[in-house]
């Protein structure tokens, strides 16, 4: 027999609380009937799941394991819950888009929201992630349509142009190419290569660009840092730790408000193209079809 949402729902809460007293407070049931629903769900799992102490509870390796499955079924079942409850309330369903960092802190927010108001009906779920993991998500069927970076593969997905981005260095305001007859001005590559660099994780589609043309200028990215967010990055600069590296629209936003100087690079391959990608299919629902109209059309704009 399957365990009950309630009980792995109270599971989860007593293993991030380290208390069932506090799951029990947290799920508004008494301290009995939570003990109660744990030895049951140990009982149908045939394990112990918690070691209990005056301290609280700890999980044993099996409520470890456990764990993460048990999180990714309650999330699972808020949403199938969220769907339904949209069909209840004569909603049309949802679209799962995956985009990437940078189309989600620059175009992409007007650009759903402009559809949503004229669309009110649809649901719109947006998750971010990098560009190859969108293109698995896509094939997957994870989600209905997805903005990635141009040059990653996209075997079995169409694509369809989007909007274009450029990237920049991020440079504190006393930086030797900061200075204020600079700033208005691209700069060339070249002239940041022998610095520190602060950067994305190389799971980034930006960064295998960059690591490509460093190799063509016969030089070696000096990577100090490397993070997930483009806020990470910023702060890295703002600190001293270095030169960042960043898409133009998200640094200029980040880094301004910062007291940071930000520089478009010059090279031509430093601006890259947006890619609408949905998976290749006979047919296509209305809503669907609507949404990449939409961005098809926005992307004429840029």
């Amino acid at each position: 027999m399957l365990p009950d949402i309630d009980s792995l729902a109270l599971f989860v809460r007593a293993a991030e609380l380290r208390s069932l007293t506090k799951a029990a407070e947290a799920s508004h049931i008494g301290l009995a009937a939570a003990s109660r629903r744990m030895a049951l769900l140990e009982y149908r799992f045939k394990t112990t799941l918690f070691e209990r102490s005056p301290r609280g509870v700890e999980l044993t390796a099996a409520g470890a394991s456990l764990l993460p499955h048990a999180k990714a079924l309650l999330v699972e079942i808020n949403q199938m819950q969220a769907d339904m409850r949209d069909h209840a309330k004569g909603s049309k369903g949802a679209l799962r888009i995956l985009a990437n960092t940078s189309v989600i802190t620059e175009a992409l927010p007007d650009d759903l929201a402009s559809f949503g108001a004229a669309n009110p009906e649809v649901r719109l779920i947006v998750q971010e992630r990098w560009s190859d993991e969108i293109v698995r998500g896509l094939i997957a069927a994870e989600a209905d349509i997805g903005i990635v970076v141009e040059g990653v593969a996209t075997e079995g997905l169409d694509t369809f142009p989007y909007r274009r981005d450029r990237l920049a260095v991020v440079l504190r305001a006393n930086h030797r190419l900061a200075h204020a007859d600079l700033r208005a001005q691209p700069l060339p590559f070249l002239e940041i290569l022998d610095d520190d660099l602060i950067a994305l994780e190389s799971a980034a589609s930006m960064m295998r660009l960059l690591a490509q043309q460093a190799v063509i200028a016969e030089k070696t990215l000096q990577l100090r840092v490397q993070v997930r967010s483009f806020e990470a990055v910023c702060r890295m600069v703002q600190a001293g730790l270095g030169t960042g590296l960043l898409p133009y629209q998200a640094a200029l936003a980040l880094g301004t408000a910062m007291g940071l100087v930000v520089r478009p690079l010059a090279e031509e391959w430093a601006e890259r193209r947006m890619l609408i990608c949905v998976k290749q299919q006979r047919s296509m629902p209305s809503s669907l079809a609507r949404l990449l109209d939409h961005l098809k059309l926005a992307s004429l704009r840029d």
